[in-house]
């Protein structure tokens, strides 16, 4: 495995919930995507290392309820560089954020200190195999997590098992085609899904359509 902490690092900079935050991430995103594909791996791809539009909204999102998370256990699930995590925090929450890639969390826990938040527990975990105790979670939310057809149950488990009751769940989704039939399968497991909002989020070189939905039992 690649050791991403001794690369050139440089910093993304996001205005939002109040103040500027700052996230430390690999300068050389060329360079690092050529070797994660060397690696052969589809497991690794370090998406991670980006900042997403549907992170945005969900960090709005948090911006806007802060009511719905202060004072409870909340799970970031794929934090990446941990920007709604360090929201969340920085709002009273108390997060736990997990991701799959070890950088991911190497570089979230660094942007606590960037930021001077409340530090959140960052986690090493596999969303297929977690290891939290059930029933936890009074909030659970996601950034463009159902990128892959592949993804869903193990999630749709992860939430049936993890969320306290009266629990939500928030996901910021782009307007995928692989996304579309999540919902019908979630509905069909019992969960009531909702859409809080669909808006137009721009960031960087990209352009994306990003639901917001809501997940309750």
């Amino acid at each position: 495995m690649l050791d991403f902490t001794t690369w050139p690092t440089s910093r993304i900079h996001v205005d939002i919930a109040g103040r500027t935050w700052a996230l430390e991430r690999i300068a050389d995103l060329e360079t690092l995507w050529d070797a994660m594909e060397d690696e052969g791996d589809d497991n690794h791809i370090p998406y991670w290392v980006e900042l997403w539009p549907a992170s945005l909204v969900l960090a709005r999102w948090l911006e806007d309820n802060p009511e719905s998370i202060r004072g409870k256990r909340c799970l970031d699930l794929g934090c990446g560089l941990g920007l709604t995590a360090l929201i969340a925090s920085s709002l009273g929450a108390r997060v736990v954020a997990l991701d799959y890639e070890w950088p991911a969390v190497y570089f979230a826990r660094k942007n606590t200190a960037i930021n001077q938040v409340p530090s959140p527990l960052w986690v090493q975990m596999d969303w297929c195999r977690p290891a939290f105790r059930p029933a936890v979670f009074d909030c659970i939310w996601g950034g463009d997590i159902l990128y892959e057809q592949r993804f869903f149950e193990p999630i749709a488990t992860l939430f049936d098992r993890m969320l306290a009751p009266k629990g939500r769940i928030i996901l910021g989704t782009p307007e995928r085609t692989v996304t579309q039939p999540v919902w019908g399968q979630l509905i069909q497991k019992g969960w009531q899904v909702r859409e809080i909002e669909t808006t137009r989020q721009a960031l960087h070189t990209m352009d994306m359509s990003v639901k917001l939905m809501q997940l309750t039992l």
